[in-house]
């Protein structure tokens, strides 16, 4: 704790809005790091104030209207930005924090993601990859290949040599299958460093004319085309991953959640010695971007107490690196997950590179009619219809204008609102 700030917290309770408690749920369950850290050293105590995934929004403008001081709201949510802050729900940051200071550097960089108008609307607390490409080790040895990891460590991990071994395994006729995920289209979109919309010295930018964008979504259609997509149209629309255990399938891209647990429980059915993973990769030559994974809390406007929650942000950061946290989350994965060794060290880097190269794509956070038209209109629309058989022209050429306007739409009022806070 000793990187922690010297300072005394005259209120020393701060107000929780989540469908989620921070505290401990009793049956057990014990205290965070962070939550720890929060008492000793500030004597500092969470309220919570409950609501529902569905309800969240609604509940949240009920008490920032009704002045009741909510102080901290879930960071980790696409929604959030800029609606939240158009809507007059979240309020900037940086009057709480330090960037400059040692404590923030891991997640200095992802901050910049919530910069809008020269102000930041989040402590990102931590950062990870969102996906991940899970390969069963039998199949790619069976198949004569190289192993992705050690490719990835040798330089030579890229969207052409992902696309060449898709190529040499998928035979439909003998029941081999290239690409499966339900999520495989945002983490190659975001692998090429360009999402749909981004933040741009704190103004909204569509960048659906982007030639860096178009060259993430004609990969994308190079690979349906090509036939290398799992055609889950024939298997009742869903993900079959099982069929990597069976050494059917050979990509499997997901969150690290899907090996995060008990492997008794894993839908791959990868025997744990087995299992091999691997960052999303890029294109030859780019920087190894990766979707993703933002935690950290919002500030709710009108929020009683911005310095606790400024505090407990730093003692989530400090404890995501505690080494007693450290050991116990090593320990659980090799136990309980049956990680071996190698595994653990290889997601602790691929989680290091979303930390140095995150992309995080606004568009779900603009509007519903954006997302709807963009990232969450289902398989075949928007940037989602490359790798389901549409060109990137044809949807580009439906969509871009009138996204385009849109975006600008929502970015004049959020520019408008930044410039009153």
């Amino acid at each position: 704790m000793s990187q922690l700030q010297d300072v005394e917290l005259e209120n020393k309770e701060i107000k929780w809005l989540a469908h989620y408690d921070i505290n401990p749920s009793g049956n057990g369950a014990s205290k965070s790091v962070a939550l720890e850290m929060f008492e000793q050293k500030y004597g500092g105590s969470v309220k919570f104030y409950q609501t529902t995934w569905e309800n969240r929004y609604n509940d949240l403008s009920t008490y920032v209207l009704g002045g009741e001081g909510i102080d901290f709201f879930p960071g980790d949510d696409v929604y959030n930005y800029p609606k939240g802050i158009i809507s007059g729900m979240f309020q900037p940051v940086d009057d709480y924090v330090d960037m400059n200071s040692a404590i923030w550097q891991n997640t200095k960089t992802a901050m910049e993601i919530f910069n809008f108008g020269g102000k930041h609307f989040q402590f990102v607390t931590g950062v990870e990859a969102e996906e991940i490409v899970i390969y069963n080790k039998a199949t790619i040895e069976a198949n004569g290949f190289d192993d992705p990891w050690e490719m990835y460590k040798e330089g030579t991990w890229n969207w052409d040599s992902f696309k060449s071994m898709l190529q040499d395994f998928v035979d439909e006729e003998n029941d081999q299958w290239g690409l499966d995920g339900y999520w495989s289209e945002n983490a190659l979109l975001c692998s090429g460093g360009v999402p749909t919309v981004s933040a741009v010295d704190g103004q909204l930018v569509c960048n659906l004319n982007d030639a860096g964008m178009e060259k993430e979504m004609n990969f994308q259609y190079d690979l349906f085309t090509s036939g290398l997509i799992f055609p889950r149209e024939q298997f009742s629309w869903a993900e079959q991953p099982q069929m990597m255990g069976e050494g059917r399938q050979l990509f499997y891209i997901i969150g690290p959640y899907a090996v995060r647990s008990d492997p008794a429980t894993w839908t791959t059915k990868i025997e744990p010695e087995n299992l091999g993973i691997a960052p999303v990769p890029s294109p030859a030559g780019s920087d190894p971007y990766q979707v993703a994974k933002v935690s950290g809390f919002a500030l709710c406007k009108g929020a009683s107490n911005p310095q606790g929650v400024a505090l407990f942000s730093e003692c989530n950061i400090i404890g995501a690196v505690d080494e007693g946290a450290a050991a116990i989350s090593e320990r659980k994965a090799l136990d309980d997950y049956q990680w071996s060794q190698e595994i653990f060290d290889q997601l602790e880097e691929i989680n290091n590179l979303a930390k140095q190269y995150p992309v995080y794509d606004l568009a779900s956070g603009c509007s519903t009619d954006i997302a709807s038209y963009t990232t969450q209109g289902g398989d075949n629309v928007g940037t989602r219809a490359a790798m389901h058989g549409t060109d990137w022209a044809t949807t580009r050429e439906s969509i871009a204008d009138t996204i385009i306007m849109l975006v600008d739409e929502v970015n004049t009022e959020l520019q408008a609102k930044v410039a009153e806070l």
